[in-house]
């Protein structure tokens, strides 16, 4: 059973969702950095026969891969325990789901925004999205798992 969410639940859930969704998307910054100095490395050491390795610096950037690579995990995995669902890491975008006129929907938010402005149909995604006016904040629901 999936967790449904008021507006006002999802918003007080921003700060947290949104320091794991910033700490996630800068560790991706630096795994995409030590891939492509291993990259690099792999290439270099290939052209060259396999002489002059630098085995310690490849074991730092393979650490550092790795490292980055767990801290991306544990950071959506507790994006996901919150009942968040995250549509786009790369530009920041999650969903809550929410009731509206006892239908599932979204509310979505994009990191940067100040707080849940937007909400879309489950088909619909991003390109879908419509303003939470007064009529969506009177018919909407949230509802704890059981």
């Amino acid at each position: 059973m999936s967790r449904y969410f008021t507006i006002e639940e999802a918003e007080a859930l921003l700060p947290e969702v949104g320091k794991s969704m910033r700490a996630a998307i800068e560790f991706r910054r630096y795994l995409l950095i030590a891939e492509e100095i291993l990259g690099r490395e792999s290439h270099r050491i290939e052209m060259s026969g396999g002489a002059m390795v630098d085995a310690p610096r490849l074991s730092e950037e393979k650490s550092r891969r790795d490292t980055c690579a767990a801290q991306i995990e544990a950071n959506i995995e507790h994006i996901h325990s919150l009942g968040c669902e995250i549509k786009d890491l790369n530009s920041g975008v999650l969903d809550f789901r929410t009731l509206y006129k006892g239908e599932e929907v979204y509310l979505c938010w994009e990191l940067g925004e100040s707080g849940i402005s937007y909400w879309h149909g489950l088909q619909e995604g991003f390109a879908g999205r419509k303003p939470v006016d007064e009529e969506f904040r009177r018919n909407h629901r949230g509802r704890r798992e059981r």
